[in-house]
């Protein structure tokens, strides 16, 4: 068994240890391995481990990854990175889900990226911080955006997405998205997602509902230095 594929048990089986902790049945979870700054072979070598959703932040990367192992069709990309209008047709044409709709403006980008009849999965993300500055959209004008993003017709609105301050207690902060995920639900009925926890809280998210968690170097190892 190699590295990667050693990582890749040991995440599974402590995110089905700590769903069944919770009460939750493991297979309703969707683990999403983020390769940032990977090679496009490290996502080949996950996908014959059985990998068939990954992540990646930047637009760059995520493209060129993407027509990297497009023989590869069963795998689904996940962008989780701040998205900006002007490569919204980019993150089209490369992903399956957007995990960081924040605003209406990039919303509309997306929808007028489209270029077939095929639904793009979006998510909203929320800003848990007191800081306008960081990524999401306030808690509070989550209906608002919500709403607005049901009215544009070749996206799907999936569900929420958020990442946990890091002078905040995680299981507080999974409380307040699984509210956010509540409240979305009444005007969004199948807006069922809840994309939170990371490597080092997942435990937390799972057990506050996150169907979907982002996972990076505890499955593919330390991330190459960049020059």
């Amino acid at each position: 068994m190699t590295a990667v594929a050693e990582r890749l048990s040991a995440i599974d089986a402590a995110i089905a240890d700590a769903a069944r902790r919770a009460g939750r049945d493991p297979a309703e979870i969707t683990r999403i391995v983020v390769t940032k700054f990977h090679p496009a072979a490290l996502v080949s070598e996950l996908y014959g481990l059985g990998v068939r959703e990954v992540g990646e932040n930047r637009q760059q990367e995520l493209s060129a990854k993407a027509e990297a192992l497009a023989e590869l069709d069963d795998l689904r990309w996940h962008f989780i990175g701040q998205a900006q209008t002007n490569k919204a047709g980019a993150i089209r044409r490369a992903a399956q889900a957007v995990h960081s709709v924040d605003r209406l403006r990039i919303a509309e980008a997306l929808d007028r990226a489209a270029t077939d009849d095929l639904l793009l999965d979006v998510l909203l993300q929320i800003n848990l911080t007191d800081d306008p500055g960081r990524g999401g959209v306030a808690p509070t004008e989550l209906e608002r955006l919500a709403e607005q993003v049901l009215a544009l017709p070749t996206l799907r609105l999936r569900g929420v997405m958020a990442v946990a301050p890091l002078d905040e207690d995680p299981a507080a902060a999974f409380a307040r998205v699984h509210e956010s995920a509540q409240r979305l639900r009444a005007v969004a009925p199948g807006a069922e997602w809840i994309s939170a926890g990371m490597t080092g809280d997942f435990a937390e998210a799972i057990a506050a509902g996150a169907t979907h968690l982002r996972i990076g170097s505890a499955i593919t190892g330390p991330r190459p230095a960049q020059g």
